[in-house]
């Protein structure tokens, strides 16, 4: 799109303002929750509300349309067989390479330990078994379709899209019609995804502000920047170590170039968030330029966007065991393998919204057999800046998606844009 760079610039400069502005507002709050704010800050809240609004309503039809769009145009059955295998490959093998990482870093630092509202030890928890494949495997099947796509369960519509795909893929001369439906909507989806991001730092703005309006950062960022800093640190390893080496071996690409090819997708799952939300933008990145087929990001990026959750993955090992250190519990080896296997698995599950991992700890944590009520204090504690990891952890998740559609194109013999 001709108007990409200027887009990017445009959200750099709506995320500084957001933030200068968002602090202006903090300091003219009332301090009592019950007291009516003002209308001024009700309608930054409105419009980042409707901007998420925008974006959240063309994901079921986007992520539809364009997985059985790509599943139609590879048309080879045994062809999609083979993408999709080193698809599946890569996310499972970089989400593996950041838990790791994350459970290193937290190892290392050991940000829970000495924390003021530790208290007394606990009595030390023991593992449980993580949630199997079958179970993950039964969730996604879903047993109403359109109750998956009002209740937007992308794991369900994209398992029915890849179906329903490749059923068209056999039937091609038979659904000429409902091929070329798909194919249009398609198209139309894309060009509302064009029209919704031209408004996108004035969205963008809007979130920032709110964000920093309603934080406080003297009282709630203070006692948690340790763990906030060994997050950020652990994700920062993964998004310019782990990730850059990949897309180097395997897809033989500058990572610096495509750092810079990717800002504006990047700058915008960080603004936002959500993955899912950013998804438009990281296809139309990839396809403009990075020169990644049409093909490949249609079946590559909606799979990413919801399975490939690197920045969570990694998020959730490190607050995981940050809250066992809070009690005073030391996880054995086992007892940390059981955290890395569930943690994977939690966050193929995790929804691709602000905020989904925090709740998925609770998952890692339970695998543990940790006490309810002190998994409820423990979120509770970090739940004041999830919102600002969620941004960092966010932008590895769409930089690792990125990175996978290029590989992938790579290996699929696709020559792609210096």
């Amino acid at each position: 799109m001709k108007f990409k760079f200027n887009l990017t610039v445009q959200i750099f400069l709506a995320m500084g303002l957001g933030v200068l502005v968002g602090l202006l507002v903090h300091n003219h709050l009332p301090s009592d929750p019950e007291a009516e704010l003002p209308l001024y800050f009700d309608l930054i809240v409105l419009v980042g509300d409707i901007f998420m609004k925008l974006l959240r309503m063309i994901i079921v039809p986007l992520i539809m349309a364009s997985i059985i769009m790509g599943v139609v145009s590879i048309g080879d059955l045994s062809k999609l067989g083979r993408v999709g295998g080193k698809t599946f490959t890569y996310y499972f093998g970089s989400t593996f390479l950041a838990v790791i990482v994350g459970l290193i870093v937290v190892n290392l630092v050991k940000p829970g330990v000495g924390f003021p509202t530790q208290g007394e030890p606990l009595e030390q928890v023991t593992e449980n078994e993580p949630p199997s494949f079958l179970e993950i495997i039964e969730d996604i099947v879903p047993t109403n379709i359109f109750a998956a796509m009002a209740e937007s369960d992308v794991l369900s519509l994209i398992f029915f899209s890849l179906i329903f795909g490749a059923v068209l893929t056999t039937l091609r001369d038979k659904a000429k019609g409902m091929i070329g439906f798909f194919e249009a909507l398609n198209h139309v989806m894309m060009k509302l995804t064009d029209w919704i991001m031209r408004i996108a730092p004035i969205g963008i703005f809007a979130l920032i502000a709110k964000l920093f309006a309603t934080v406080d950062a003297g009282q709630t960022l203070g006692p948690l920047l340790k763990y906030m800093l060994s997050v950020v640190g652990g994700l920062l390893i993964h998004a310019v170590i782990t990730l850059p080496l990949l897309l180097w071996i395997f897809a033989r690409y500058s990572p610096l170039k495509f750092f810079s090819k990717m800002l504006a997708a990047i700058t915008t799952a960080f603004s936002t968030a959500s993955s899912a939300a950013t998804l438009p933008v990281t296809m139309e990145c990839l396809q403009d330029n990075v020169g990644v087929s049409k093909r490949t990001t249609s079946f590559v990026l909606p799979l990413g966007a919801t399975i490939n959750m690197d920045g969570t993955a990694l998020y959730e090992s490190i607050a995981a065991l940050f809250i066992a250190q809070m009690y005073g519990i030391e996880l054995t080896l086992t007892q940390q393998c059981v955290v890395f296997l569930t943690a994977t698995l939690a966050s193929i599950g995790a929804a691709a919204i602000p905020s989904a991992g925090l709740f998925t700890i609770v998952i890692v944590l339970e695998a543990v057999n940790f006490p309810a009520e002190q998994i409820a204090v423990g979120l509770g504690i970090i739940y004041g800046v999830d919102r600002i990891l969620d941004m960092f952890r966010t932008a590895v998740n769409v930089w690792g998606d990125s990175v996978g559609a290029t590989v992938v194109a790579r290996l699929e013999g696709e020559t792609l844009k210096a």
